[in-house]
């Protein structure tokens, strides 16, 4: 075999050392997950950011060219993830699917749910529909990475190849499984939201920000992952740069708390902070009620809190959701034990209806927050009054970008 044709073989045109691989494997898969997180979840998704149309469709291409994802099933896939959330209707939850199948077969379960096509139509509103959509990208989906595998063949030879193969793993592990799978199972929570969702790292760098996938639950239509001081989101650092230079216009941010001190009774400003924050408002409750509460128990009891395992104690944070039968019962027996429990666990109850209403009338949610707080600050229970007097102040901060 001629020596020219060993060389291309063994290095493509480019002849590129490992460490010119090592970068531009680097820089063509965080392309990738750039274009995921910013383009299809972000953008397409949840209508949070709009990108320049020059800029959106190099998105497009990427992800045709490098994952063979059609951005209208991708969108609606994850769309009925958010409606039918922790549920058996949810194409990838851990709490049904288990956590195995989702962290190693997450394609599978991206290729059942594209399968339903009706889920498709119903949730797949509002993305390209244009002539390279209809005639290329949708109907000729594999095309996009086996013309990539070509081009990486020519540029770096079996080198490209493996390089290659790399590429066609990163989304369905990272992505399908990582945040599917572990972002529903391990990792830390700053808010109570009413599914399983956790935040990996407060740092999310290496998947695009998706890291702070409880955040991202609190708040879907967010484009601004990071809500806490020490958190970072990679993603949102490109959005703002994008907005400075015109590419992109940043649509929705998570709103921001404010609290009015000295408020009698709740009143319109409120509810309106309470609807749109309550999963923080819940939090809250958790954070400000439950756990002094749960600490001044144990002060009284001692070593009987050992009796209450710590999953079961997490249960408190969510009125057992989660948790089996049997284990729902033990716990719902603990706290049936202890009238001060009891108490809290019944306001946080009655306070979860109250900002659960889909009722559309604001004056009878009002009224009935209106009476919530009256009973709360009759209760005796000081973590509660001073829950109360706080929750009466909530407001929604103005908006900043």
């Amino acid at each position: 075999m001629p020596a020219f044709l060993i060389d291309f073989l063994a290095g493509g045109l480019i002849q590129a050392s490992f460490w010119e691989l090592a970068v531009y494997f680097l820089v063509v898969t965080q392309l990738t997950i750039m274009s995921v997180t910013l383009y299809l979840h972000r953008s397409m998704a949840h209508r949070s950011v709009d990108f320049h149309p020059a800029l959106a469709h190099v998105f497009r291409f990427w992800t045709w060219l490098t994952t063979s994802m059609i951005t209208r099933e991708w969108a609606a896939i994850h769309r009925k993830h958010h409606a039918k959330c922790e549920t058996e209707e949810d194409p990838h939850s851990p709490q049904f699917k288990g956590i195995d199948t989702v962290m190693w077969r997450g394609v599978e379960l991206y290729r059942e749910a594209r399968a339903e096509r009706d889920d498709i139509e119903k949730y797949g509103k509002g993305c390209p529909d244009d002539w390279i959509e209809r005639k290329l990208y949708t109907p000729h989906a594999t095309m996009g990475p086996v013309l990539l595998l070509a081009l990486s063949f020519a540029l770096f030879g079996f080198a490209g190849v493996a390089i290659w193969a790399l590429q066609m793993l990163w989304i369905p592990f990272w992505a399908a499984g990582v945040v599917n799978g572990l972002g529903h199972w391990w990792g830390y929570r700053n808010f109570e939201t009413t599914d399983t969702a956790t935040n990996l790292t407060p740092w999310g760098f290496w998947i695009g920000g998706e890291e702070l996938h409880n955040n991202h639950h609190a708040f879907p239509s967010s484009a601004k992952f990071a809500l806490r001081k020490w958190e970072f989101d990679i993603g949102w650092t490109v959005i703002r740069g994008l907005s400075a230079l015109r590419l992109a216009k940043v649509l929705r941010v998570a709103p921001s708390l404010d609290v009015r001190p000295n408020i009698a009774m709740p009143d319109g400003e409120t509810l309106k902070a309470l609807l749109a924050i309550r999963f923080q408002a819940m939090t809250d409750y958790y954070r400000n009620v439950t756990l002094p509460a749960l600490r001044e128990e144990a002060g009284h009891a001692g070593d009987r809190m050992r009796s209450l395992p710590r999953r079961l104690r997490k249960g408190l944070a969510d009125g057992g959701r989660w948790l089996d039968g049997d284990a729902r019962e033990r716990l719902q027996h603990w706290i049936d034990e202890r009238p001060r429990m009891a108490t809290v666990a019944d306001f946080r109850q009655r306070l979860a209806q109250v900002l659960d209403d889909r009722s559309h009338d604001a004056q009878a949610t009002l009224a009935r927050l209106h009476a919530w707080c009256v009973e709360a600050e009759a209760s005796g229970i000081q973590a509660l009054q001073q829950f109360s007097a706080r929750l009466k102040g909530y407001a929604l901060a103005p908006a900043r970008h």
